[in-house]
């Protein structure tokens, strides 16, 4: 597990300077809304031993300067960027959540949404007070205003959660940020260590935990929240008009497939470039997210943000020649709404033999799933821009693809079904494969003939 760190260590561990803004004033009873005794004492020796007044210390924060001229995962970042940053201090009570707490909280966002910033959250907290009761709890009702009304109004909001992370903070400011990260180690669950039944199993209250149920987008040891911040925010707060350029095509294969099959055949072959492959050449550094916030992760689609060979920012869900299950929809939807309340354009690359058809896809909402996909790219608030790369098995690729905005490569093609589907549906032998893939005109051209795509991309030297 990582070492406990104080809220001011925390910051400066990953910033670069702050700025605290002042607290909210206001009169607060010796003991509390409750008159219950003795939380004046506890307060002020809360107060003693840390040197806060109250369990979260907010201010106003800039990331990246220390690294401009060196290197984010390899590559210069672009410089830094101010944002509101809210540090709690678990020493102060458990860090829990009171009235006074919610009062610093509302401030921030509210600064955050009249100077256009975004928010960093460095959680470390147990819950709300029980010394503050239901006042204490309502708090959580405040926060989540707060962070939906600065979501409406397009800010990115990034949340770090530290050990330990339980309760309402982990509810709202933890689960609905953005992009949520984590220690290693770190405690992360809803129901704190004293209340959890006596024979649950510890490992389902980690930050890693989260990770695997999709509810956390990526551990990051505490020495590289600073580079990770900075990355984030320099990906996340730089919006951009304009669709998403075309990725050229990687494939040794310049001309289009001779025959239907030929198009099967190229686009199934274990050499062809790979989503991977054309994220490295589309982008100079990236980030992902990762999980459908609903309980699954799908490591069959890869969803982030990455800075583009233009310079501008673009979300990118790119599937990987898998059939991609119920939660790599999820996750893809999310990340396209997330992309239009930020004014980031979308990037989807289409390689999937189809969606996931076992009983355990169908028991995960395949359907809704899709669906929900369909629904996100048919009303995104940025250009989505769709490059087929591989397969286009059916519905479960063409819930990626952008009507009216579709690209093709020449090692690719796209089906109402595979043509050995297509032959067993109307019964036809296995010989007749072929013939029925010429009959299906699933070839990049086509394609472009039928209006299904724009063109097909070309070679460019140098990608």
């Amino acid at each position: 597990m990582t070492e406990r760190i104080s809220a001011r260590e925390a910051i400066a561990l990953v910033t670069d300077s702050f700025a605290e803004l002042p607290s909210p004033e206001g009169t607060f009873p010796p003991d509390g809304p409750l008159s219950w005794q003795g939380y004046g004492e506890a307060r002020a020796y809360a107060a003693d031993r840390t040197g806060e007044e109250e369990s979260v210390v907010c201010g106003t924060a800039t990331f990246g300067t220390a690294s401009f001229g060196t290197t984010i995962d390899g590559r210069p970042p672009l410089g830094p960027v101010t944002a509101v940053l809210v540090a709690f201090e678990f020493g102060f009570l458990g860090g829990s959540l009171g009235e006074r707490t919610g009062d610093r909280l509302e401030a921030a966002y509210d600064h955050a949404r009249t100077h256009r910033l975004p928010v960093v959250a460095l959680v470390a907290t147990g819950g709300s007070r029980m010394q503050e009761g239901m006042l204490a709890l309502t708090q959580l009702q405040r926060v989540a205003r707060q962070s939906a009304l600065t979501r409406e109004a397009g800010l990115a909001q990034i949340a770090v959660l530290r050990d330990p992370t339980t309760g309402g903070g982990w509810a709202t400011l933890g689960a609905g940020a953005d992009v949520t990260l984590a220690l290693p180690g770190a405690q992360v669950a809803f129901a704190g260590s004293r209340v959890r039944p006596p024979d649950a199993d510890p490992a389902a209250y980690t930050a890693e935990a989260q990770v695997a149920a999709g509810s956390v987008d990526a551990l990051v040891p505490q020495d590289g929240l600073r580079e990770a911040l900075a990355l984030w925010l320099d990906l996340l707060t730089r919006p951009s008009t304009g669709a998403a350029p075309v990725p050229a095509a990687l494939g040794e294969t310049t001309d289009p497939p001779a025959t239907g099959w030929d198009a099967v055949q190229r686009a199934r072959a274990a050499e062809r470039p790979r989503a991977e492959a054309y994220l490295d050449a589309y982008f100079t550094r990236r980030a992902a997210i990762g999980g459908d916030r609903c309980g699954g992760t799908d490591d069959g689609v890869l969803c982030g943000f990455g800075r583009a060979y233009d310079g501008r920012t673009v979300a990118y869900a790119a599937q990987r020649g898998t059939p991609t299950r119920p939660a790599g929809y999820r996750t893809a939807a999310r990340l396209i709404r997330m992309a239009g309340r930020l004014g980031i354009p979308v990037l989807t690359l289409v390689d999937t033999p189809g969606a996931a058809n076992d009983a355990l896809a169908e028991r995960q909402g395949a359907g809704a799933a899709i669906a929900d996909l369909f629904a996100a790219v048919a009303t995104a608030r940025t250009p989505v821009t769709t490059l087929v790369i591989g397969e286009g098995g059916s519905g479960g690729a063409l819930a990626l693809a952008a009507p009216g905005s579709t690209w093709a490569t020449p090692d690719s093609y796209f089906s109402v079904i595979a043509p050995e589907s297509a032959a067993a549906i109307l019964k036809r032998p296995a010989a007749e494969v072929r013939a029925t893939a010429a009959q299906l005109r699933l070839r990049p051209q086509d394609l472009l003939d039928l209006g299904v795509i724009r063109g097909i991309s070309p070679h460019l030297p140098g990608g």
